[in-house]
Parts: structure tokens; C-alpha cells; sequence
């Protein structure tokens, strides 16, 4: 017997798609605004503990505001949950909420895994981070309906560490927001770029990095190869953008940067707008992703979007993301990492192969191919007569 599908409420927890990004915000933000795109029928209960643009366009959404902090943020948010008798709940980056969901209620739950750094980097996230996800992780998993994944490395590691039925488990990946495209040299666009980099002081030629400055990044690995490349190529510098992270990291960088005379050569944007970061990809020599461990890795794919060359780790869920188009080294070795940037400095005929490659490998990802694959899976959550 077919199964109408019938107008469904459904609950998320969109708090980390405000401000400052990074990687499970920009999932959040743009995967729900792909949803809201997308889904006209449903009814979205968008909560929040503060204000958050980006999604006043959507008729079909509501933005709760709940006044409360800590657990009492997400205790209030199920007994409005049971209130508004939400048919199925979204948890897009924490576990909270589904692993304090009561057993008798009605609410369906599917949450995303973005990683296990919790599990299997502790120490280079923070403290109160790996606490809650060791605790609330295990009965979050447990009591969903449905789990989803951005990566099938995430899925193996999920799968390995908590004995999961794969059935149970979904990939739906990540993309690259349309914010990076490749910018035209037109004469016009050329003469905003040399603005952009005079009005900046940025140097004519550099490598990029992205990402919160974290152990688990790996920055230290990059710093080390171009202290071994420097002294042959003195007009390449380093840019780093991104937030501090948790702990002494970004100091003991410093301490490396001093060690090797590298002061002028390399330097910390912090957190900059995806307008900028655009304009940084396009002008950047390349692309260096050395991280030792992601779920997904959002960068190397907003750089290929943009046209950039990348050269990545080959650890985790880069292989399976980025495929043959770029060049991957170890991520504990620095010497990998400095041979791979010299030939992208020396041979503009592998340069181009790669920005080609990047390209055609980025339009395998999209965030609207993702949305419809959630809009399913909630479908199916809401026809589903009993729970996993």
C-alpha cells in the first residue's frame, strides 16, 4: 500500500549558521537555505539562541528564539518541540537535543556526523567539546531514526567505533558555496583585483591555507615547507586565514614562523567575508590543505570552485572529496609539501591541468543535489511507521 506523504513540521537547530562560519556553520547555513529553496509544502521551525540572517525570505519558515543557554537552551527547545508537536528533528552539528529527546516522543530525529575528532584527536579540540560529544554522542546515535554523514570515510569511522548498522547511515556530502567562482580577467575585474591587493598590502604571489588554526590542521607541517622552498622562491608567502582555535597552537606557530626567519614571509588573516576569500583563492599560486583529519574538508572544494590549484593531505576524506585532481602529499612530511609546491611553481602546464580538474571535480557537489537527498530522507522518516 503507497503511503501519502502528508505536510510535515519539522524542527532544526540552525544556532552555528550565524556569524563567523566555519565548516559545520556553513553546512548548516547552506544546507537548510537549500531545503527552504526547495521545499515549499512543509512547515520549518528554525531555532536559535540569538538573531540569525539568511532565511526571512522563506514564507514557510519560522526563526525560534529561545532566551536560554546550556542545557536549558535545549530543554526548552523539546518542550516546544512536543508544543508544536514537530514531526521530525534536524540536528545538523550537535547531539544534544536527540540524546535528551524523551523515548515516548513522537519528535523523529536525524542528525548529522561530521567527524569523530572527538574520538579519535582529542586533543587538539577543545576540552568541553570532546566531553559532551563522548557523552551525549553514543545515545544520540542510538535513539535517531536516521544518521547522515558528509563523507564515507565518516560513515567507516562511525561504523568501526560504534558498531552502527550501515543501513542505518546515509552520506549525504557537502559542497562549495556559490560564493567562489573563478573571477573573469577582464580588464575591468583586473583593475578591482590589483585595488584589492594594494588596499590590502597583500604580497603578488602566495599560498593559501584555510581553516581554524588548530593542531589538527597542521599548520606547522606548511610552515616547514616553505621555510624549505623560501630560499629559492623569496617572493612566496604564506596566507592563513582563519579563527584561533582552542589551546596555544596559533603561539607555538609563531615560535616556528621566529625559528625560521619566516616573519615577513608569512602571515594570519584571521576570519575574513566569503567575498574576500574569493578574491584570495583566485589570486593564490595555490591552494595547501595539510589537515590530518576531516570529515568532509570544505576549502580545498571552494578553491577549486574558484579556480585555484590545491595541494592536500592524503589522509581522511581528502581522497575520496578531491579524487585526481590535486596533488596530495604526507601530511607528516613537510619535504612532500614543499616538492609539491615548487612544481606547481615551476610547471604552469601542471597548474593549469589542475585548475581544469579542480573544476570538472567540484560540480560533483552541490548543495541543492544534497537538500533534495535530506528532503527524502525526511519523507521517508515521516512515512516510516516505527523507528530504527
Amino acid at each position: 500500500m503507497t503511503i501519502l506523504s502528508k505536510k510535515m513540521k519539522i524542527g532544526i537547530d540552525i544556532r552555528t549558521a550565524g556569524g563567523e562560519k566555519a565548516g559545520k556553520g556553513r553546512f548548516t547555513f547552506n544546507i537548510v537555505r537549500s531545503l527552504l529553496k526547495q521545499d515549499k509544502k512543509n512547515r520549518y521551525f528554525l531555532y536559535a539562541d540569538s538573531g540569525i540572517a539568511g532565511f526571512e525570505e522563506f514564507e514557510n519558515a519560522q526563526l525560534v528564539v529561545i532566551d536560554a543557554k546550556g542545557l536549558s537552551w535545549h530543554r526548552a527547545v523539546i518542550k516546544d518541540l512536543k508544543y508544536q508537536e514537530i514531526d521530525t528533528f534536524f540536528a545538523p552539528t550537535s547531539f544534544i537535543i536527540p540524546a535528551l529527546l524523551p523515548k515516548k516522543s513522537q519528535t523523529r530525529v536525524i542528525l548529522t556526523v561530521h567527524d569523530l575528532i572527538a574520538f579519535l584527536y582529542p586533543t587538539s579540540h577543545e576540552f568541553k567539546a570532546v566531553v559532551l560529544e563522548k557523552f551525549f554522542m553514543k545515545k544520540a546515535l542510538k535513539k535517531a531514526n536516521k544518521i547522515t554523514t558528509v563523507s564515507e570515510n565518516t560513515k567507516k569511522d562511525l561504523v568501526q567505533k560504534f558498531s552502527i548498522n550501515e543501513e542505518k547511515i546515509q552520506t549525504i556530502p557537502c559542497a562549495a558555496s556559490e560564493n567562489f567562482f573563478p573571477i573573469k580577467r577582464t580588464d575591468e575585474n583586473i583593475e578591482k583585483l590589483n585595488r584589492f591587493i594594494k588596499k590590502t598590502n597583500l604580497p603578488r604571489k602566495y599560498f593559501l591555507a584555510v581553516g581554524t588554526v588548530e593542531e589538527r590542521k597542521n599548520i606547522d607541517t606548511l610552515i616547514q615547507a616553505l621555510a624549505m622552498i623560501n630560499q629559492k622562491h623569496p617572493k612566496h608567502h604564506l596566507l592563513i586565514v582563519g579563527k584561533p582555535g582552542w589551546g596555544h597552537y596559533q603561539e607555538s606557530l609563531e615560535d616556528l614562523i621566529n625559528k625560521n626567519y619566516l616573519q615577513k614571509y608569512v602571515h594570519f588573516l584571521g576570519y575574513v567575508t566569503n567575498k574576500t576569500l574569493n578574491k584570495l583563492y583566485n589570486l593564490a599560486e595555490a591552494f595547501v590543505f595539510p589537515s590530518y583529519y576531516e570529515g568532509f574538508g570544505m576549502p580545498p572544494l571552494e578553491a577549486m570552485q574558484a579556480g585555484c590549484p590545491v595541494i592536500s593531505s592524503h589522509s581522511s576524506s581528502m581522497p575520496e572529496v578531491l579524487k585526481d585532481a590535486a596533488l596530495f602529499a604526507d601530511p607528516s612530511n613537510p619535504s612532500e609539501f614543499a616538492s609539491a609546491m615548487e612544481n606547481i611553481i615551476n610547471d604552469q602546464n601542471l597548474r593549469t591541468d589542475l585548475v581544469n580538474k579542480g573544476r570538472i571535480q567540484s560540480k560533483n557537489f552541490s548543495w541543492d543535489s544534497s537538500a533534495q537527498n535530506f528532503l527524502n530522507l525526511l519523507q521517508w522518516t515521516n512515512n516510516s511507521t516505527a523507528k530504527e
